[in-house]
């Protein structure tokens, strides 16, 4: 098969134990634990851990997220640590600006998006504490180990990272803090500069003792409560005290001799994802080629039907009735079949035992709500962005409602053992993108590096995005009736692992992002092996 795209990374391979994550010490920590005789949960755990330091524009503890594990004995565990609105929260808390499409979720003054107002209760360090306990081997002080030693040796600063502080120069110089941190004497932190973070550091070392309890109801909490209080925030001690990951059972579909596996409501992902694979399933997608018009025709209008479904019922199950089993069903598909914060970070692991962990978290927005409590390097997630400010709406606010999701980390099996394992950053973007490197794999038959790397498209049925690789079908595109826009990027970097029948595992990770993967090979020696002298 002839692409039009040619991969800038290359993939890893191993049967011990394979870690993907977006950036190169996180991806360090996770294989270090899976050394030291850790799983796969104990290494995503200190991936994520060490990605607050070292990606802290993108996730942080006081962040929201999910985590789809598949354990050694093929049960499927959602582990839900979305943020949700505090007993505070009220459906008329924001005034919204506009009723356009590119400016539906904005509100006066951005109180949704920048400072106290836009922070929920976080989850990540409730989800991460219980996955690890629950279902790790290692000691929890363990796996915060390698988040310590970032935060208080320091780490070179990527191009990357340096690129998220200038796209954000001026919300970063507006907190002291933040200043302090990333923009020393008003400069932005270059590339190559060692970045400390000491009372990260400190902060960390009392989650190492104390666990989750350090944030959710300790000092840390006391602190970022302080904070909040004082910006007029409408998050408590009493609501990060009560705060509680919730472990939640996955959603499953078929699509050609696959098993789809992905999480359930308050994310969106594992249902429409399905939808929009059964929507394209009647379809020779492998006759019709990758890249051509037909086919990214097709994929556009399964996605818009998609977010159309998306918009009248999504959200928090314990506050909006979702039709989980219409909107998975076949039947449903030929019904709509179509005829005619994106800023989040992504571990994927595996380890030898048969565990994987495929895990997106976040602090929502890049740089979250862009300001950091003082003395404790947190940055707190801005995930009130993600309610729709309009009162009497499926996503509006509401006191305890967790906030909805696109994330997506999915699982594919194949006559019921694991098959590949993927997920990305980006918002609105990630299921959409996740479903197009499923139909890479499936359907195309590219290789895992070229399946995360493709190109992208994407809409919300407004106007159709397509990266750079797609600019010759731009024309094509817009002659058939869409609005044509020409973007860097659609979604994150996404990383994924894919698995033999023979026990080898790869993993692949896309150019969008800093994306590493470490494979271990090799193992213990043979059995009753002794030594000469």
């Amino acid at each position: 098969m002839t692409l039009s795209f040619t991969c800038e990374k290359s993939p890893a391979s191993g049967s011990r134990g394979v870690v993907v994550a977006n950036a190169p010490l996180g991806a360090t920590a996770g294989s270090e634990m899976l050394a030291i005789g850790g799983n796969a949960v104990d290494a995503a755990v200190a991936a994520l851990l060490t990605l607050t330091v070292v990606e802290p524009m993108m996730v942080g503890i006081a962040g929201g997220g999910i985590a789809h594990l598949r354990l050694a004995d093929g049960r499927h565990v959602v582990i839900d640590a979305l943020s949700a609105a505090g007993q505070g929260a009220r459906p008329d808390m924001f005034t919204p600006v506009s009723e356009l499409p590119d400016a539906y979720m904005e509100t006066e003054g951005r109180r949704n998006r920048v400072g106290p107002s836009a922070v929920a209760v976080p989850g990540n360090l409730c989800g991460w504490f219980l996955m690890q306990r629950r279902y790790g081997r290692l000691p929890w002080a363990d796996v915060v180990e390698p988040a310590i030693r970032a935060a208080a040796r320091g780490f070179a600063v990527s191009p990357y990272l340096h690129g998220a502080i200038l796209e954000h120069r001026d919300d970063l110089a507006a907190d002291p803090e933040m200043a302090r941190v990333f923009l020393p004497g008003g400069t932005p932190l270059q590339p190559g500069a060692l970045l400390s973070m000491g009372d990260y550091a400190e902060s960390l070392r009392l989650i190492q003792s104390q666990g989750d309890a350090a944030l959710h109801g300790g000092d840390l909490g006391r602190a970022l409560a302080d904070r909040l209080a004082a910006g007029g925030g409408h998050v408590t001690l009493d609501d990060l005290t009560a705060a509680r990951a919730v472990q939640r059972q996955a959603i499953f579909g078929t699509y050609r001799g696959h098993t789809i596996a992905g999480p359930p409501p308050p994310a969106s992902s594992g249902v429409h994802v399905v939808q929009m694979l059964n929507m394209l399933e009647p379809h020779d997608l492998r006759g019709m080629g990758f890249g051509n018009p037909d086919t990214m025709d097709l994929m556009t209008r399964a996605v818009a039907l998609a977010f159309e479904d998306r918009r009248q019922a999504s959200g928090d199950p314990d506050f909006v009735d979702v039709p989980v089993d219409r909107f998975t069903s076949k039947d449903y598909a030929r019904q709509r079949m179509p005829y005619e914060s994106r800023d989040t970070t992504h571990v994927t692991v595996a380890d030898a035992d048969g565990n994987i962990v495929s895990a997106t978290h976040t602090i929502n927005g890049l740089w979250g709500a862009c300001f950091m409590v003082p003395e404790t390097g947190i940055i707190p997630n801005n995930y009130m962005l993600n309610y729709d400010p309009r009162p009497g709406l499926a996503l509006s606010v509401a006191p305890g409602k967790r906030v909805p999701t696109s994330m997506a980390p999915m699982i594919v099996l194949q006559d019921g053992q694991p098959a590949f394992a993927l997920g990305l950053p980006g918002g609105v973007r990630i299921f959409p993108s996740a479903m197009q490197a499923i139909v890479n794999l499936i359907d195309h038959g590219m290789t895992l590096q070229q399946a995360v790397e493709a190109p992208r498209l994407w809409t919300e049925g407004h106007h159709l995005e397509l990266e750079p690789a797609y600019a010759a079908q731009a024309g094509t595109m817009r002659a058939r009736g869409h609005d044509v826009r020409l973007v860097k990027t659609i979604g994150g970097g996404m990383n994924a692992i894919a698995f033999a029948p023979d026990g080898a595992m790869t993993g692949a990770a896309c150019w969008r992002a800093d994306g590493t993967v470490i494979a271990q090979g090799g193992g213990l020696a043979r059995p009753g092996i002794r030594f000469v002298i």
